[in-house]
């Protein structure tokens, strides 16, 4: 009886360190197979529309995102999985939060008042769609009021003031959203050596514990930039950010079952011209097989596309994701 009682008591052990782990949390992103992101951002909306943007203006827009619309659209190309921006540069974000406000101090707040995140995630719930949400790792830098309270020095510094600041702002955002929110891909993190493999904290250790303080199994990415070849960042990430411009470069070695040296496979790419811009730079045939050459690895794959004022997508771009819809539906 002592050895069935010591079998059971490893395995419920081995059982426990499993559901923690890099691989577990990002496993089902590999099951649902690929995503759809879409760029809601302050600058871009102002410059493509011609906006005079302002604090009440982007509370407009967000109020005017028609999140049903959306989740209806991504229903049907059968995606099964959302990212979306919460803020970039310009410093505008399209959800609340208590303790960017209280270090920033700006009034009016350039933080919308209605929680889009929320509202999407209850749309797209319905639809069994799981959601994601982009942020920046540094501070935004198109707003100098921000970044000065912040305590941010754009480059390869230390920024050990502002990562404390910065962990507060992004637990609050977590801690708001829970386990609605099942993933975290954070852009420019350029510097790893200079600003996070440090043995105390700051660190990638207490950045993804930041990210995980309302759902202790969300998928995290670190981005580094454009690299072709898949290497992992940190232990401390469960998926490989994937940020690629040319699909066809890509380049995945010591693959196992879609993980490389222990992180979910995955991969980034835009179907405009750009990064939330444009009309389709590639035909259906090219992202179906693009898509197809992702899923050969056991990768997960995101595809970028514009988006309308109203938070709708145009049946150009929806024309492509249904073909890949189709394609995993096969594929399955």
């Amino acid at each position: 009886m002592k050895m069935i009682t010591k079998i059971v008591v490893l395995v419920l052990i081995s059982v426990l360190v499993l559901s923690v782990s890099g691989e577990n949390r990002a496993k089902w992103m590999q099951d649902r197979g690929w995503g759809v992101m879409t760029h809601y951002l302050a600058d871009l909306v102002k410059q493509d529309n011609k906006l005079n943007m302002t604090p009440n203006e982007w509370n407009k827009l967000i109020d005017n995102f028609n999140v049903s619309a959306i989740a209806s659209q991504l229903n049907a190309v059968k995606t099964g999985y959302y990212q979306i921006t919460i803020g970039q540069n310009s410093g505008y974000y399209l959800s609340p939060n208590a303790v960017y406000d209280s270090i920033v101090g700006i009034k009016p707040s350039r933080l919308s008042t209605r929680d889009l995140v929320l509202d999407l995630y209850e749309a797209l719930n319905k639809h069994n769609i799981k959601l994601m949400v982009y942020l920046p790792s540094g501070a935004p830098v198109g707003d100098q009021s921000a970044v000065t309270a912040l305590n941010f020095t754009n480059g390869p510094h230390r920024n050990l003031e502002f990562q404390l600041k910065w962990e507060k702002v992004i637990a609050e955002w977590s801690k708001r959203w829970g386990e609605k929110v099942s993933g975290w891909w954070f852009d420019g993190v350029y510097w790893p050596n200079l600003m996070y493999r440090f043995c105390d904290p700051p660190n990638f250790k207490s950045f993804a514990a930041a990210a995980r303080a309302g759902n202790p199994q969300s998928s995290i990415a670190f981005n580094e930039g454009v690299i072709y070849r898949v290497v992992p960042i940190s232990p401390d990430a469960d998926f490989t950010a994937g940020e690629i411009n040319e699909p066809q470069l890509v380049t995945v070695r010591y693959n196992v079952n879609g993980t490389v040296d222990g992180t979910q496979v995955h991969f980034l790419s835009y179907l405009g011209q750009n990064w939330g811009r444009g009309k389709p730079r590639f035909t259906v045939e090219q992202v179906v097989n693009y898509t197809k050459l992702f899923w050969s690895y056991g990768a997960a794959v995101t595809w970028d596309v514009p988006i309308e004022l109203n938070g709708t997508i145009s049946q150009p771009f929806i024309d492509q994701l249904t073909e890949v819809g189709k394609a995993f539906k096969q594929r399955t």
